[in-house]
């Protein structure tokens, strides 16, 4: 079970549109022990499935299926290379490509840009939940 806040970091998103997305009906919520309200963790990873899978997200065809829309934060070019640094909710995507690409592309700060990764190697991480704020353990 996930709290609102919880939910909103792992969506990338405010907890006031995890708010909104539950009482509008889109993301079942229950309440827990203490009338706070609570996201099952299934719910929520269907519901996040759905949203990535969105037909009106923009997604061209493609085999590449980890796609993450951001917002350009940095653009590093010398004379061949560049880096572009893109903050696509909590997260940091660095990609290193031609400084002609960059240029095509017309990538700056700024610009909205879809990281689209198609990798061999994937390292996945679990993760410690947090513990719940204002809770003492003893």
């Amino acid at each position: 079970m996930f709290r609102i806040g919880e939910a909103a970091d792992l969506l990338g998103v405010s907890a006031d549109t995890i708010r909104r997305w539950v009482d509008a009906g889109r993301l079942p919520a229950g309440r827990d022990g203490h009338g706070h309200r609570v996201i099952d963790g299934v719910d929520l990873a269907g519901f996040a499935r759905a949203q990535a899978s969105d037909p009106d997200a923009g997604a061209e065809l493609s085999s590449a299926r980890n796609r993450l829309r951001g917002i350009v934060v940095d653009v590093r070019k010398d004379t061949v290379m560049a880096q572009v640094d893109i903050q696509a909710g909590p997260f940091r995507i660095v990609s290193l490509m031609s400084r002609e690409a960059v240029d095509e592309l017309d990538l700056r700060v700024g610009s909205v840009a879809v990281a689209v990764i198609k990798s061999t190697t994937v390292v996945v991480e679990r993760v410690a939940p947090t513990p719940a704020r204002g809770r003492t353990t003893g």
